[in-house]
């Protein structure tokens, strides 16, 4: 039986790292940077928090769950401004293609995700092949203590970790920023035409470097959110699936309105998890058939949305170009 009141909650908790992911590369192409490295981004996000919990939980005698969550929380931020970091440089400053760039990070993040991930394995001597910060995770996926006495309505929006509510915050920030601030005025001004941005006096190489790195940091938080609260701060190698290009997919999909993403992530994490609960039997290939639904419903989107061609609806228009001073 399809029962809301559980679906829902599997939704969100599937929904956040898209959330998170979407809105950082929102930030990131309101610059006019068209950033394909965020699966990656989210990857070293997720193991520079498991790194700084391992070693908290390794090197202390009395747990303190404020430390607990600072640490990995501080670490997973620091590990994603170096990926933005390194995407700007080659991008803005060396100007190479952004695709390519994108794409390189992207196997660059898994590779260092794989491969601090597996030596920390090694150090723990499971037998299992994964970490288990169970006692980081508690402290993440503690919800508000008067949730059950609102009922369903508590079970349904009131059950989650801090980081859950942090990335609908982070939302609605980032889409006031954009739409009714000055600086979020020259932002979006550098990523339609640089070229007139920089006539203008506005410094088109800090708006991109400081829009960039936000928005990975914030993309950061979304593995981070995966290991910690989703996975009950179990890290796997290769564990995060695809959630990150959903992520990219989900910016065209919001039309780049961070306050439309909120909906959104939560609409495409229940259609992550659509094929647990539509009745296949034991037919196994039917439930991989169901496995699809997000794609071919990321896919109808993107065409619906090219038909339509609206104005409102596109992309910056310099997104993904590299910007030549001595050009304009």
């Amino acid at each position: 039986m399809f029962d809301i009141t559980v679906f829902f909650p599997r939704a969100v908790a599937q929904g956040i790292p898209l959330l998170f992911g979407s809105t950082g590369e929102t930030l990131t192409e309101k610059a006019g940077n068209l950033n394909l490295g965020i699966p990656g981004i989210m990857y070293v996000g997720g193991i520079s928090g498991v790194i700084g919990a391992f070693l908290y939980e390794q090197n202390t005698s009395n747990f303190n769950p404020f430390l607990a969550v600072l640490i990995p929380f501080l670490a997973s931020l620091a590990g994603s401004l170096i990926m933005g970091l390194i995407y700007s440089f080659l991008t803005i400053t060396l100007r190479a293609n952004q695709n390519v760039t994108g794409l390189a990070l992207t196997t660059f993040g898994v590779g260092i995700g794989n491969f601090f991930g597996g030596s920390l394995i090694k150090l723990t001597g499971a037998e299992v092949p994964n970490i288990s910060l169970s006692a980081t995770s508690i402290c993440f996926r503690k919800n508000l203590p008067f949730a059950d006495k609102f009922g369903v309505f508590g079970n349904m929006f009131l059950k989650y970790g801090f980081l859950a509510y942090l990335a609908i915050i982070i939302a609605l920030c980032v889409s006031y920023f954009l739409n009714r601030t000055q600086t979020g005025l020259h932002l979006r001004a550098v990523g339609e035409n640089p070229s007139t941005a920089d006539a203008a006096g506005i410094n088109v190489t800090r708006y991109k470097y400081i829009a960039t790195c936000i928005g990975s940091m914030i993309a950061g938080l979304g593995g981070l959110y995966y290991v910690m609260d989703y996975a009950n701060g179990i890290w796997s190698n290769d564990g995060f699936g695809d959630r990150g290009w959903l992520a990219i997919a989900l910016v065209i999909f919001t039309v780049w309105r961070p306050t439309l993403g909120i909906l959104s992530s939560i609409l495409f994490g229940g259609l992550y998890i659509l094929y647990l609960y539509i009745p296949s039997g034991m037919n196994l290939s039917l439930k991989e058939l169901y496995k699809m639904i997000p794609y071919v419903f990321t896919v109808v989107v993107l065409v619906i949305s090219s038909v339509k061609n609206r104005r409102e609806n596109q992309p910056p228009e310099s997104l993904g170009l590299s910007f030549f001073r001595e050009d304009r």
